[in-house]
């Protein structure tokens, strides 16, 4: 499918309706890519947006997990928490921007911000669903053999909704990913997000195409990397 792909983008690229808005590979490699490279700044563009990710989707990867597992765990804290997440969801990141610059100014923290909300949002609803999905007679059958509240914890609830938690680990790299362009709104010089928005400004598709491919790369090497990681920390399934 990949090579279809790339020799789809070929073939069409050269048509001059098509051209005008779809950068052709030659473009994207001779325009694009070497020169960005060679300035550095396509190096400088790719460490920042992903550091930008990576820090977001960590803070709220943390969060989420208590969250979720108090959520599941406790129905009066559920009952508060829930709604707010519920309404949030609701809402795109890109409509939190004039909040977060208001709140935050256009530093790092408003990026961050941005991305956080979105992941935390997609990672806590999946981890909360693999703790409300564990088999009750296991938590009963550890009462029977006197199993206190933290051995419940530690030895039946956590292991029961691991795999929920890589999953919600992928989701939320994706969502982050999806997001950084909106968080790159809040104002900055350096960033693929940004890189992609001012070479739209200036009509270069080649860098326009660059950029979309960077994020795609960077997005689908954190998801096998992921993948890679529920495979040998879920061997015991």
């Amino acid at each position: 499918p990949l090579a279809g792909g790339l020799v789809g983008w070929y073939l069409l690229s050269p048509h001059p309706l098509i051209g005008i808005i779809l950068a052709g590979p030659d473009d994207v490699i001779k325009k694009g890519l070497v020169e960005e490279w060679a300035a550095g700044r396509l190096q400088k563009n790719i460490l920042i947006s992903l550091w930008r990710v990576l820090a977001g989707w960590t803070l709220a990867f943390l969060v989420a997990i208590p969250t979720a597992f108090l959520m599941g765990w406790y129905a009066k804290f559920k009952n508060i928490v829930d709604p707010w997440i519920q309404f949030m969801r609701t809402i795109p990141p890109i409509a939190l921007i004039p909040l977060v610059i208001l709140f935050m100014g256009i530093g790092e923290e408003a990026k961050l911000t941005v991305i956080f909300v979105a992941a935390f949002l997609v990672m806590v609803v999946t981890i909360y669903q693999g703790v409300r999905g564990i088999d009750l007679t296991l938590v009963k059958a550890a009462y029977t053999f006197g199993a206190s509240d933290f051995d419940i914890f530690y030895r039946v609830i956590v292991p029961a909704s691991f795999p929920f938690i890589l999953v919600a680990a992928r989701l939320g790299i994706s969502t982050g990913l999806t997001t950084l362009i909106a968080a790159e709104l809040t104002g900055t010089i350096y960033g693929l997000g940004n890189m992609i928005q001012e070479a739209q400004l200036y009509f270069r598709m080649d860098k326009v195409m660059l950029g979309i491919i960077c994020i795609g790369i960077i997005g689908f090497a954190l998801d096998r990397l992921i993948l890679y990681l529920e495979k040998k920390l879920t061997r015991w399934q």
